[in-house]
């Protein structure tokens, strides 16, 4: 039951519906994140770790980067089962096709230039 629940409450919040959308078309990083929801770092941070506490997403850690993705699913049937219909769901609804023409443009390379931090390659 509980991990169910883990399941269903990561998915209840508009946000990390998003986010799961974006990475099921786009491994990203927390900056790339922050900027196409346009939330704050810790508010896409703390979103991100309920997620991967539910089973959803994974990270990796790329050089500087932490990248995040989604799960296969294998550590819990209930985390499965809703990514692969959410590969499917809301498709269709406008504020996430409209996020998704979106990440495209999202390069977090910019994000850092733009942050004032080192810029890489430059």
């Amino acid at each position: 039951m509980k991990d169910f629940l883990k399941v269903t409450k990561a998915l209840s919040d508009l946000n990390r519906v998003k986010m799961l959308k974006m990475l099921q078309h786009k491994t990203m990083c927390v900056c790339e994140i922050r900027a196409a929801l346009d939330i704050a770092q810790p508010t896409a941070s703390k979103h991100l770790k309920i997620l991967e506490e539910a089973g959803l997403v994974h990270s990796r850690r790329e050089g500087q980067w932490v990248n995040y993705y989604p799960t296969d699913g294998q550590e819990s049937p209930y985390a499965a089962t809703l990514l692969g219909n959410l590969r499917h769901w809301l498709e269709g609804d406008i504020d996430v096709r409209q996020l998704l023409e979106k990440i495209p443009s999202i390069r977090r390379e910019e994000i850092v230039c733009r942050q004032g931090k080192t810029c890489q390659g430059k």
